[in-house]
């Protein structure tokens, strides 16, 4: 089986799909709030460098069943799909076992990753626990891990990684070159000074009238003052470009005048 999972690219590469991707993050500690989670902002970022968009995410906890029904939900409904958490030693890191029942294959010792794990520990210290770590499905390939060694693990669509930030950044690099993608989301955004419920109607308006783009509305009150940021998101600067101009154009109706964040567009 290759470890490169290609989605349908259309003939002319100027036309380039959209491709989605789904994160799973798995762990009873970040529902309980003990673990804050730190991947899903820098997972989001990286791929939408790699012109992969993160569609959906789902938190779920450690359940052999809610694991089995999520990957196989998100596996058949996107071009990639991550997990984060639960491929550890301990006896609750069960991902790995639950990839291989979501794929109805079995769940072996992978004899590149044993010996990985066996060179890398001090003789007599590469425990059973820790041979845990080496299991991967059937038909699965690894996933590089420079920080720690254990590594991850690729079947098909789906990209098993570590829960620890450091570790699952790491491992992202190692994939890169698995990856396609297709057109970036591009960005730009607008600081307000007026309050939301002034502009809600023209931004209503906009929206309807760039129906290609994404324009998301945020306020804040600092200072005494109410006001809000403005994000719009599309495929193409140009459509952006057009819909900023209107909304600056709306704003600068009540009197006020809006910043672009230079960082953006």
């Amino acid at each position: 089986m290759s470890d490169h999972f290609i989605p349908t690219q259309p003939d002319d590469a100027a036309e380039k799909p959209v491709v989605k991707a789904a994160l799973i993050i798995i762990g009873d500690e970040i529902l309980s709030g003990r673990t804050k989670d730190a991947n899903l902002a820098y997972l989001a970022k990286w791929l939408n460098g790699e012109g992969i968009r993160l569609d959906e995410v789902r938190v779920i906890p450690d359940d052999t069943n809610r694991i089995v029904d999520h990957v196989n939900s998100c596996r058949r409904q996107f071009d990639y799909v991550f997990t984060t958490g639960g491929i550890g030693p301990t006896h609750d890191d069960i991902t790995a076992e639950s990839i291989a029942q979501a794929f109805a294959v079995p769940l072996h010792f992978h004899p590149e990753a044993m010996a990985l794990l066996e060179a890398h520990y001090p003789p007599g210290e590469f425990t059973q626990a820790r041979q845990r770590m080496a299991r991967v499905p059937e038909g699965g390939s690894l996933i590089d891990n420079p920080v720690s060694v254990a590594p991850g693990f690729q079947i098909e669509n789906v990209f098993v990684l570590a829960g620890v930030p450091l570790i699952m950044q790491s491992m992202l690099e190692s994939i890169r070159h698995k990856l396609v993608g297709g057109l970036p989301m591009l960005s730009a955004s607008l600081s307000v000074p007026v309050p939301e419920s002034a502009l809600a109607g023209d931004l209503g308006l906009i929206a309807k009238a760039h129906p290609d783009v994404q324009i998301g509305s945020y306020p804040y009150y600092r200072e005494g003052r109410a006001g809000l940021h403005v994000v719009v998101r599309a495929l193409d600067q140009a459509l952006i470009d057009r819909a900023l101009r209107e909304i600056e154009a709306a704003v600068r109706r009540f009197g006020a005048e809006p910043v672009r964040d230079p960082r953006e567009g």
